[in-house]
């Protein structure tokens, strides 16, 4: 299975983590645009790493979107909706889910909410590929 990451710049550590546990499993990830993270980074770079996201997103057959998660995060969201992507999105609390943050195309049904630890969200994206 391929797969694509989205998710906050914040959240980088953990991104790796699951990509990690998932490369561990056979998978292979598309994109990883954590190693792209820095202060230093011109509107030209931006524009490549665009590039490259989207095809990390068009290539994968699994979108996974880290929560909570950034504007960027939720573009993947939305690409990965109109591209027919399996997609989960993931949480450690069900707060992100809750009626006061969540956002309303977090209830289409192709989407799968999972809330738990990494090792959990990972066995039920590994059972429901």
């Amino acid at each position: 299975m391929k797969f694509y990451i989205g998710s906050g710049m914040k959240n980088c550590k953990l991104v790796n983590h699951y990509a990690k546990l998932l490369k561990e499993n056979g998978w292979e990830q598309t994109y990883d645009w954590v190693k792209n993270v820095s202060d230093d980074i011109s509107r030209d770079d931006m524009i490549k790493y665009a590039s490259l996201e989207s095809q990390g997103i068009v290539d994968s057959d699994v979108v996974i979107i880290l929560l909570p998660a950034g504007r960027g995060a939720h573009i993947e969201l939305g690409m990965s909706l109109a591209l027919n992507k399996k997609i989960f999105l993931c949480s450690t609390t069900k707060e992100e889910f809750s009626i006061e943050n969540t956002v309303a195309f977090y209830e289409l049904s192709k989407i799968t909410q999972l809330v738990g630890t990494v090792d959990d969200n990972i066995k039920k994206i590994l059972k429901l590929q």
